[in-house]
């Protein structure tokens, strides 16, 4: 049963699927994960405050339901954003993280924040500071100068700006923890 030998693109990624049950399960026997529990399968500790509020934003934005738990199927579907979504999904999704207060838009802050935050989680040296990245996104695509960012205006000056693109989306790749949580999946099976 724990052999993934399987020839055919639905065998494997059935036996893929498996494979991410177990470890959810093994993780988490509730079926629920708790936004702790969360942290600690993701390997996120000893983080800054506001590195903290940036993992409990993510969390909030997987927990589709807002019971305060991410069960199985918010797991695959988070998964399923974080490993093979489209631009435009995941341009939603940036958006939905960045908009800390769910007001619908984006101000400097919320976006300082979360750079400052995902900069401080990830520890890849950058060629800007946060602040200086920050004015760049503003300057370039607050189109009506009001100081915040519509969802129209994020969606539309992202895909635009193939540099701000990129960027944002490396900065949000969490293909590394994946290949952490794959790593611990091949170890085990």
């Amino acid at each position: 049963m724990g052999n993934c030998n399987g020839s055919s693109m639905e065998e494997l990624q059935a036996c893929e699927s498996h494979q991410w049950y177990r470890k959810f399960m093994t993780e988490c026997p509730s079926g629920l994960l708790t936004f702790y529990e969360f942290k600690k399968f993701f390997g996120l500790k000893n983080l800054s405050e506001t590195s903290d509020v940036y993992v409990k934003t993510m969390f909030t934005t997987f927990d589709m339901n807002d019971d305060g738990f991410i069960d199985f199927m918010e797991y695959v579907a988070a998964l399923s954003l974080v490993l093979k979504g489209g631009v435009q999904q995941k341009l939603r999704w940036y958006f939905k993280l960045y908009d800390v207060d769910g007001s619908g838009c984006i101000d400097r802050e919320e976006l300082l924040q979360i750079i400052k935050s995902i900069r401080a989680i990830n520890g890849v040296p950058n060629e800007m500071t946060a602040e200086e990245f920050a004015t760049m996104v503003f300057d370039k695509i607050d189109i009506n100068g009001d100081g915040e960012l519509s969802y129209e205006e994020f969606m539309e000056g992202v895909q635009n700006d193939e540099m701000l693109l990129k960027t944002l989306t490396e900065s949000l790749d969490l293909s590394h923890i994946v290949k952490k949580i794959q790593g611990e999946l091949m170890a085990n099976s």
